[in-house]
């Protein structure tokens, strides 16, 4: 059994189609086959059934799958530690991030480190705050960062910051005179949220109850952060955001943040976490040093209020 059998079958295993694995394997389908057909004929044993919607796995192929995933991320890791040995500064990082609040905050964040370390590559993975800590326990993905997530025994966190979601408005919004927004107050305006799959609106609606309100529905209900964004930029819609998430938008005074009352505030915070145990690549720590700076300074720079 050669390791380039296992490299292709978990890249099948990944996209679920011999066509997108030969594709992201820059080889040919019949290759793809090929090396499928010599891990069955080794195992004695099918490990995928053909069907309409591609490859789905047999109990035989899922537990090939399960136990040479770990094998595969081991040899990339050795391979990237002997590319430090090397001096190459090169490698790649996955980082798992939950929901497009994170994501805007990074943003600027993966530029500042790209441009310092060009030749790692990053691939990043959106999902929700569980996934984002099940992948790093499990060993699946470098880093993760993420709000409003669990709490994990088999995660290391590097870095939690405090943050607080506050109403964000354009500077001509009617609610930019207070200098605290209550709860009644906001219900009479028109407000952008995610739906309640959605962490930060279920303690919204828990603040709401918690002050003997029904919870109000979004006027405009979306998970998109641009979205968000261009409602409240036009006056049409207040957000509740980080204000670090709107920090550019801060900047430009197209948006401004104003703090909730005390009993209003949602309170969670960002962290920074990797697997408790393996010593991270070259790559890994470079990254995670970077973001666990860039944290703290952009923690610093930008202020409910601003």
């Amino acid at each position: 059994m050669q390791l380039q059998a296992i490299i292709y079958f978990n890249e099948l295993v990944r996209s679920r189609s011999i066509r997108q694995a030969a594709e992201a394997l820059g080889v040919s389908p019949m290759a793809v086959s090929r090396q499928l057909e010599n891990l069955e004929a080794y195992f004695d044993a099918p490990l995928v059934e053909r069907g309409a919607r591609g490859i789905v796995l047999t109990a035989a192929g899922a537990l090939l799958a399960e136990r040479t995933l770990g094998v595969i991320r081991d040899l990339e890791s050795a391979r990237q530690v002997i590319d430090d040995l090397r001096d190459l500064k090169a490698g790649h990082v996955s980082l798992h991030v939950n929901g497009a609040v994170i994501s805007a905050i990074l943003a600027p964040a993966l530029a500042e480190f790209y441009a310092l370390y060009p030749a790692i590559s990053i691939a990043v993975t959106v999902s929700s705050a569980e996934a984002a800590i099940r992948a790093v326990a499990a060993g699946e993905t470098d880093l993760a960062v993420t709000m409003f997530s669990p709490k994990d025994g088999e995660t290391e966190t590097l870095i939690e910051l405090p943050v607080l979601h506050q109403p964000v408005m354009a500077p001509d919004h009617p609610l930019a005179a207070e200098a605290t927004v209550t709860l009644a107050a906001i219900r009479d305006h028109a407000v952008a949220m995610p739906d309640r799959a959605f962490s930060i609106r279920r303690d919204f609606d828990a603040r709401q109850r918690a002050a003997g309100l029904e919870p109000m529905a979004a006027t405009f209900e979306t998970s998109s952060l641009e979205l968000q964004k261009e409602l409240a930029r036009s006056g049409a819609a207040v957000l509740i955001l980080p204000a670090m998430t709107v920090a550019r938008e801060i900047r430009e005074k197209a948006l401004i943040v104003r703090p909730f009352e005390k009993r209003a505030e949602i309170s969670t915070d960002i962290r920074l976490v990797r697997p408790d145990g393996p010593t991270p690549t070259f790559a890994a720590k470079r990254l995670a040093d970077f973001l666990r700076t860039f944290l703290r300074a952009h923690d610093r720079r930008v202020q409910p209020g601003d």
